[in-house]
């Protein structure tokens, strides 16, 4: 594909947002995920061996250890390389599922390919590629399916980021065609679709829509963890006659549909619901799962750990998050995940007034 984007540039954006997201500076500020206004219910009585408990998971044709995965976050450059590596070796150990980032920059050279290329450390691994609705809706289907293979990914998610792209300098302006899009690439592409926003969450009835083009699953991205407008608003900051996209961005640096509230929304579809945006530990996974999700994914806090200890740290970090996890199963008197969705819970006022509202 022809392109006046310069390799550079875009190596310098993946490495910028790299930094950003593990500096922390660019969290939702004020909005949170609400996943700290869903109440477990501890049950005193579980009448069962803590080992009875069985978080594996089928998860788009594979099955899953535990119903957790690593969410695309990077590609593009060596670091990028080194640390897709170190989290897919991850996952697989543990077995988790695992996305790569976007792989626009992938698309525009494809000898940065190998910059996404996992497989061979993560054989048996669930792997999702990634890429841009607006840069699908450019691409020939066989296109998309040649990025899908080449990382030998199991699915295929179609990012959409209109928030995002509003503040980034150079951003995408035209969002047209993105049902038919989707609806094209459900139908075409052969491996499961599966429509994932990036940090503003899925409304119901963007979630009916999806559902209504043939999509295989949705991942909300709430708000609540990193605000991928506060990542472009910084990036604006730093560049010559931005000033206009800051203001933009400092105003909308919170904008967005919180997770729990993506979560609850969209759980009743029919459809997988994939809980990314904020969570932080095995007990978000669990508070998602009970709210209606059949997987939680993390990013930001498997990036830290990685930067920290490398593959060790990341490695440990999720071995953390499944332990918690199981236990938060255990203390609701469940064996299963499937067992928790079906579980008593409290929702405060926050969330139920999202879910009350709006649906």
């Amino acid at each position: 594909m022809a392109s006046s984007d310069p390799q550079p540039d875009i190596r310098k954006r993946k490495a910028d947002h790299l930094a950003l997201v593990a500096s922390g500076e660019v969290d939702f500020r004020e909005k949170g995920t609400l996943l700290d206004d869903v109440t477990l219910v501890h049950h005193a009585l579980p009448e069962m061996h803590f080992d009875e408990v069985d978080l594996s998971t089928e998860l788009f044709g594979k099955r899953l250890r535990a119903p957790v995965l690593v969410a695309g976050m990077t590609g593009g450059t060596p670091e990028a390389a080194a640390i897709n590596r170190d989290l897919a070796r991850a996952a697989e150990a543990l077995g988790l599922g695992f996305g790569v980032g976007s792989q626009r920059a992938m698309a525009l050279h494809p000898d940065l390919a190998w910059t996404y290329q996992v497989r061979e450390v993560a054989p048996t691994t669930l792997i999702f590629a990634n890429i841009g609705m607006v840069q699908a809706r450019r691409m020939a289907t066989a296109e998309v399916r040649n990025l899908v293979d080449a990382v030998g990914a199991d699915a295929l998610c179609v990012h959409l980021n209109p928030a995002m792209e509003l503040v980034q300098p150079g951003g995408d302006r035209d969002f047209r065609g993105g049902v038919e899009t989707m609806g094209r690439l459900s139908r075409e592409l052969g491996v499961p679709v599966i429509a994932k926003e990036t940090g503003a969450g899925i409304s119901r009835a963007m979630g009916k829509m999806l559902k209504d083009a043939g999509v295989a699953g949705i991942d909300v991205s709430g708000a609540g963890g990193t605000s991928w407008v506060g990542v472009e608003t910084r990036r604006a900051a730093a560049a010559v006659g931005q000033e206009s996209a800051r203001t933009l961005g400092e105003e909308f640096w919170d904008w967005g549909i919180p997770t729990a509230a993506s979560v609850a929304l969209n759980a009743d579809l029919g459809l997988p619901i994939i809980a990314t945006g904020g969570l932080r530990s095995g007990t978000d996974v669990a508070r998602a799962i009970a709210l209606g999700a059949i997987a939680g994914g993390l990013a930001a806090p498997v990036l830290k750990a990685q930067w920290a200890k490398g593959y060790e740290g990341a490695l440990r970090f999720l071995e953390s998050v499944v332990a918690s996890l199981k236990a938060a199963v255990f203390l609701c008197g469940c064996k299963t995940p499937s067992e928790l969705r079906k579980a008593p819970k409290v929702m405060g006022p926050r969330l139920a007034a999202w879910v009350q509202e709006v649906k």
